[in-house]
């Protein structure tokens, strides 16, 4: 993959609005409301994200995280969210988890990654959130394809791609790395389902 930096046209908004939503590109301000998310909702995490540790409650790390983000934002291999809930304001509203626009092996794939807060399940906050942020990768020129992809005993996420109309392409064995995957893999692709486009929940 190239180091070179992406054409500013080639890359999503920084800002977007989907519904109650909003997702917007992550800010060094944002490390103590993450990590503060974070640490809330560990008990939530841990089982599917690798990177649910309690260092990643601690603002410090966030910080670092989120510089990091920054610089695959400016080189044109990742696009990082926070997703917020609009509060009727000119704010962003209280935070409710992240989401990820990932260029994978051919930088023609974008992955679909995602967490939201465990306070904030069941409202259908991660499907809004993954709508819009399908909309965004397919819209970035030369992608040809988005995925979605999470291990088969995570049941909860794969509720997302299904209900956007996404396909589940396959399911590959993988070394398990968080300690709730069975080691299956799911791969979900869109094809341009109705689901995303339509505004499924």
């Amino acid at each position: 993959m190239s180091a070179a930096l992406a054409p500013q046209s080639a890359r999503p908004p920084e800002r977007v609005e989907e519904g109650l939503l909003v997702l917007r590109r992550m800010q060094p301000e944002d490390a103590r409301t993450v990590a503060l998310v974070v640490g809330e909702s560990l008990e939530h995490l841990h089982p599917w994200m690798p990177w649910a540790t309690k260092e990643a409650a601690e603002q410090r790390t966030q910080q670092a995280r989120i510089t990091e983000a920054d610089e695959m934002w400016d080189s044109g291999t990742d696009y990082i969210y926070a997703i917020f809930v609009r509060d009727g304001g000119s704010g962003d509203g209280a935070l409710v988890g992240t989401i990820g626009l990932h260029r994978r092996a051919s930088e023609n794939v974008i992955e679909i990654g995602y967490w939201i807060a465990a306070s904030q399940t069941r409202r259908g906050y991660g499907t809004a959130a993954a709508r819009a942020a399908t909309m965004l990768a397919a819209a970035l020129p030369g992608v040809r394809q988005v995925e979605i992809q999470c291990d088969e005993a995570n049941v909860a996420s794969a509720a997302i791609p299904r209900k956007l109309g996404y396909r589940l392409d396959r399911v590959e064995a993988h070394e398990p790395e968080a300690p709730g995957e069975q080691g299956r893999r799911m791969i979900w692709l869109w094809d341009g389902g109705a689901g995303a486009r339509d505004g499924a929940r």
